[in-house]
């Protein structure tokens, strides 16, 4: 076997990730000790937000954003949305959920029941509660305004990608009193919801919160290599701009084999 010229670095660089993320996720599912994920506020305070909505008499409203089904922000919100709806079903506590796209509406929709039969309340889930709304923008955001001004959740949770209406739905969720948790990875939205917020999951924390939440070994082996993985070429960018100023490009000519 011969490997193409330009690709050689690169084969051994995956090879070396391969074989880690491997390691990794066996470790773990042996339950062997891996490195620890750092707590993310956001995420460790999704049940208490809950628990408030719960004790109060009030619903839980979630929006997975504006984004499109190929939009990996919206892709992560599922997974939160998933493990918020199981724990709204244990508690009998409604969630409503409010949908910009009408190809999203059934996947949400799916997620909440499916969370309603695993806890074993399929009974319990109303349909009425997942929502479609608008496809516009604003005709979304003014009809998610308008449930949370009618239904006032106690708890507000915005994951997913925002844009312009990210603080519209912060401010009228600070109007009615909800404890507020969001995550976008959207950095132009990013300050509006940490200045409107309670928690804000910034940027790759939203990815990270399907193995943060399920702990499950794959995900979290593959969470880990990963993290590994952008390490090394943060180093790999630093030692080849320092030698590169210095007028070496020994190393730059090594990865480009």
């Amino acid at each position: 076997m011969k490997i193409v010229s330009g690709y050689v670095a690169a084969f051994w660089l995956e090879l070396v990730f391969l074989v880690t993320l491997l390691v990794v996720i066996a470790r773990a599912r042996k339950g062997l000790k891996i490195p620890e994920v750092y707590k993310v506020a956001g995420l460790d305070h999704l049940d208490e937000a809950i628990g408030r909505a719960t004790e109060m008499g009030r619903p839980v409203h979630f929006s997975p954003g504006i984004g499109y089904l190929d939009n990996a922000q919206t892709l992560a919100a599922f997974a939160i949305l998933s493990y918020a709806a199981k724990a709204c079903a244990r508690y009998d506590t409604p969630i409503i959920v409010t949908n910009r796209y009408s190809v999203i509406y059934p996947i949400t929709e799916g997620i909440v029941r499916q969370a309603y039969l695993e806890v074993g309340k399929p009974e319990s889930f109303v349909p009425d509660n997942v929502r479609f709304i608008a496809e516009d923008q604003f005709a979304y955001a003014s009809g998610v305004t308008g449930i949370m001004n009618r239904e006032r959740p106690a708890a507000n949770l915005l994951i997913g990608a925002f844009w312009a209406e990210s603080l519209i739905f912060a401010e009228v969720g600070n109007s009615v009193g909800s404890i507020q948790i969001s995550g976008t990875a959207n950095t132009a939205q990013i300050p509006f919801f940490v200045a409107a917020c309670d928690y804000c999951l910034i940027g790759e924390e939203l990815f990270a919160a399907s193995a943060y939440l399920s702990k499950d070994p794959v995900l979290m082996g593959n969470l880990i290599a990963e993290d590994w993985g952008k390490m090394v070429m943060i180093a790999f960018i630093l030692i080849g701009a320092i030698l590169q100023t210095f007028g070496n490009s020994s190393f730059t000519k090594l990865l480009a084999k």
